[in-house]
């Protein structure tokens, strides 16, 4: 990476860390584009070439994520299917605890006690489907436009938004990917 890339990755993670720093502390309806922008030291103009709206300044991993589920299915091991690499990717990523280390139970908070937040990281999530869909009908030999793939994509990656709002999430993630591994008919109801 040359200087000027580097110099253009310190800005982006300047902008993300200010506004994230900022939410936290003052509340994600609080905090102007103005505020983010004067934390990282630059202009709402500059601020606005890195982040197109004021949600995605908290997402900031986008193309990581989805470069990290096609993985898991084209990288998974042998003998494990493709519902199961979703569950254990989707419950890696999706249904963490707090950890003081990481700061994640702060973001993840913050998240779910912002509507704004908690639907532009679902519909995030959800541009996922198309890629995951193609990922899992190349591994399985499938024309790319497989209804099957698509499907199963589609149910993996809501299974996050169906466990996020049960009692138990991870029973509930666990249910989910039980019934896509094994269907209806096994569950014997």
């Amino acid at each position: 990476m040359g200087r000027r890339e580097r110099k253009k990755a310190a800005t982006r993670k300047a902008l993300a860390d200010a506004a994230l720093r900022l939410f936290i502390e003052h509340g994600y309806d609080a905090v102007t584009l103005h505020d983010v922008a004067e934390a990282a030291d630059v202009s709402t103009t500059t601020l606005l070439k890195y982040f197109p709206s004021k949600e995605a300044l908290v997402f900031d991993e986008e193309a990581d994520q989805e470069a990290a589920i096609v993985s898991a299915v084209r990288d998974r091991t042998p003998g494990t299917t493709i519902p199961q690499a979703l569950h254990a990717h989707v419950r890696r990523v999706r249904i963490r605890h707090a950890d003081s280390d990481t700061g994640y139970g702060d973001f993840f908070d913050l998240v779910v006690s912002t509507p704004a937040l908690s639907d532009y990281a679902h519909r995030m999530w959800m541009r996922r489907q198309d890629a995951l869909a193609h990922a899992i009908a190349d591994d399985t030999g499938a024309p790319s436009d497989d209804l099957r793939s698509a499907a199963l994509a589609r149910f993996a990656l809501e299974a996050s938004a169906f466990a996020r709002g049960a009692a138990d999430a991870e029973q509930a993630l666990d249910a989910a990917f039980d019934l896509l591994e094994n269907g209806w008919s096994a569950t014997g109801l």
